[in-house]
């Protein structure tokens, strides 16, 4: 009967799993971003009944600042999750820092954003 050799990804199967859903994780939350980015463009255009210039700049720079954001955490969180596969089988692994600041300064922009298009889209228009 053959035997059947272990690999160095079997030794450290349940921190494969973890990265694995750790990744997961990070592509949910990537297309959340790009999601919300729609829907606030989307809503902005179809529920506006004057025409803000300031509104609609505003309003297709969190869009894009979503898109963005989302396509840039997917290309770190791919590298990021196989870097980490690597360094649990060197047992040299470290966490990453570059993810969660790159997507913490990021949302922070974002959300800036979407306070000044409040302020000027909702605060400045009276209600009827």
């Amino acid at each position: 009967m053959k035997e059947i050799e272990q690999t160095g990804e079997s030794k450290y199967i349940q921190q494969h799993l973890a990265n694995e859903r750790t990744y997961l994780a990070w592509i949910r939350t990537n297309i959340t971003i790009i999601g919300v980015g729609f829907l606030i463009t989307n809503l902005h255009f179809s529920t506006q009944t004057q025409k803000i210039v300031i509104g609609d700049i505003l309003a297709k720079v969190i869009g894009l600042a979503s898109i963005f954001v989302g396509i840039i955490s997917l290309i770190i969180s791919t590298f990021s999750y196989f870097k980490k596969g690597k360094d649990i089988n060197n047992q040299t692994f470290r966490f990453s820092r570059i993810m969660v600041i790159f997507l913490s300064v990021s949302l922070i922009f974002i959300f800036l954003i979407f306070g000044i298009y409040y302020v000027f889209i909702w605060g400045l228009v009276p209600s009827q």
